[in-house]
């Protein structure tokens, strides 16, 4: 047995699964300090299913820890950047394009030495070992215990980030450094943005991993617990302390997944309709589409993998204006919806009174809405549609009609047929399906490798990438008979020499 939490804006949600089958399943608002929700999610669904703390195997969390401190600018460590590329790179230092305040809550300190490579694999210049040592003092002196360390196109070659990084280790003991060739792709500055904000939440992991495991000791849950990814897998705890920031947007991943797993459709769109906000995706092969450009984090561009989701004001708190122009969200009551909304004895005119007022929904007292204007409520429920279907057509590829998942706890909200779908499904546990996508998350590896095709063929080159994919998918706890390749993606690098060609692929397999 295994219990999966998500952890939302509005709700965190849990089930407690025996194989593919839900036993018990729980939604209550997310506490501000999160962790204190996790547990009563917890106690709540093994309550439910009276099942005793001896009889969970896993649990696995998504959570909205690290995406809330970078938004809030809150629980950040202080990081020192530094860049190996000297004497190019000096007109864009890092940071750059953050958001003042964001720079100035991890302290913007900022360091330029020299290294990295050119596009064709040729050194800028050697790394300067006196010169990394003099900025390691300097960071010590200031107290600093995380660095983040870039070098251009250090994906091409990792030598000079690692060398760099045993220095420092060597000049700051104890210090936490994190790589940006681990954490993006090609392309400097937003692969340094995302190694910087991972840098930031290096502290903040330690803490949160440490207040899990104790959660689970406090309920007496002896068992193994993980967290949720951005691309529908899972990490371990070390893995999490190491490589936080790869938790962002696992919330949107953990709701397509467990769509994928309810409806049984691997291929379509999904509409995960929560208290704020809409997110919606594509399905391919049962994973989440993945975003082929820049994605902003907390105002920061960067370049590491994210799904590609499309979100939207439009959820079951979402509040409804008319003042001659009919408006829908983004504000919304959130959490307090079951206090705020009309149909709950507030008043505050929200989209749940909308759809309870329209006959769609028995929630709350429906008599609280008879007085509403059946206009009002009839031009909102085509401007609901009308939200959603331009969400829809956003995301679908081509004009073909696709199948269309919708799941949520607001999606009570869409009633009505969206243009473009080949067919609407709304599967049991549609409320808590991000909770079951990360009951169900598997183990995923990942290799992404420039290859030279004049020195090895093209297959065989293909070969060893999915044999290394398949390798660290078992390195971390994948059972090895389940493990397939999921992903493949191939690009030839015309700016290199020797025919280059950069080869990503993805394997995934059943937990152990």
């Amino acid at each position: 047995m295994r219990i999966g939490i998500d952890v939302g804006g509005t709700n965190t949600d849990a089930v407690l699964m025996n194989g593919t089958h839900v036993l018990a399943s729980h939604k209550t608002p997310t506490t501000s300090d999160v962790t204190s929700g996790i547990t009563d999610a917890l106690k709540t669904v093994m309550s439910q299913a009276a099942v005793p703390a001896s009889d969970i195997q896993t649990v696995m969390i998504g959570t909205t820890h690290f995406t809330n401190a970078i938004v809030e600018r809150r629980r950040l460590t202080e990081v020192a950047a530094i860049r190996l590329g000297l004497p190019a790179t000096k007109a864009l230092p890092p940071m750059i394009d953050w958001p003042d305040d964001l720079r100035m809550a991890i302290g913007a300190h900022r360091y330029l030495a020299h290294g990295g490579y050119e596009f064709n694999g040729q050194k800028i210049s050697d790394i300067d070992q006196e010169e990394l040592r003099n900025i390691g003092a300097e960071i010590h002196g200031k107290g600093i215990r995380s660095i983040a360390i870039s070098s251009v196109y250090s994906p091409v070659n990792t030598d000079i980030e690692e060398e760099a990084a045993k220095i420092l280790q060597e000049t700051i003991p104890g210090v936490s450094v994190t790589l940006s060739h681990e954490i993006g792709r090609i392309g400097l500055l937003e692969r340094e943005n995302a190694a910087i904000l991972n840098a930031c939440l290096r502290e903040l992991a330690d803490q949160i991993v440490e207040a899990f495991g104790a959660a689970l000791k406090d309920l007496q849950i002896d068992a193994p617990f993980y967290l949720s990814q951005n691309d529908g897998t899972l990490m371990n705890d070390e893995f999490a302390r190491k490589y936080p920031v790869l938790t962002i947007a696992s919330g949107p991943t953990n709701s397509m997944r467990g769509a994928a797993f309810l409806s049984g459709v691997k291929d379509g769109v999904v509409v995960d309709v929560g208290g704020t906000t809409s997110d919606v995706g594509m399905l391919l092969q049962g994973f989440p589409r993945e975003a082929s450009v820049a994605v902003e984090v907390g105002g920061v561009r960067t370049n590491f993998r994210m799904p590609d989701v499309y979100s939207f004001g439009l959820g079951g708190g979402s509040l409804v204006a008319d003042n001659g122009t009919l408006l829908i969200g983004p504000q919304s009551v959130g959490y307090e919806l079951t206090k705020k909304a009309l149909v709950f004895g507030g008043d505050t005119l929200t989209t749940t009174d909308i759809i309870v007022a329209a006959g769609q929904a028995d929630v709350g007292d429906g008599s609280k809405v008879d007085s509403l204007d059946a206009s009002l409520v009839e031009r909102s429920l085509e401007r609901i549609q009308e939200m959603t279907e331009i969400a829809v057509d956003r995301m679908k590829t081509s004009a073909d009609a696709v199948p269309v998942i919708v799941v949520g706890g607001g999606s009570i909200l869409i009633t009505r047929e969206v243009s473009g779908a080949s067919e609407m499904i709304k599967p049991d546990h549609f409320a808590v399906a991000n909770a079951v996508g990360a009951a169900i998350a598997q183990v995923g590896g990942e290799t992404d490798t420039i290859f030279s095709l004049d020195n090895i063929s093209r297959d065989d080159a293909l070969t060893q990438a999915k044999d290394e994919a398949v390798q660290k998918a078992v390195a971390n706890g994948a059972a090895p008979e389940s493990v397939e390749i999921v992903d493949i993606e191939e690009i030839p690098l015309a700016y290199l020499p020797g025919s280059a060609t950069r080869m990503r692929v993805k394997a995934i397999g059943d937990l152990k």
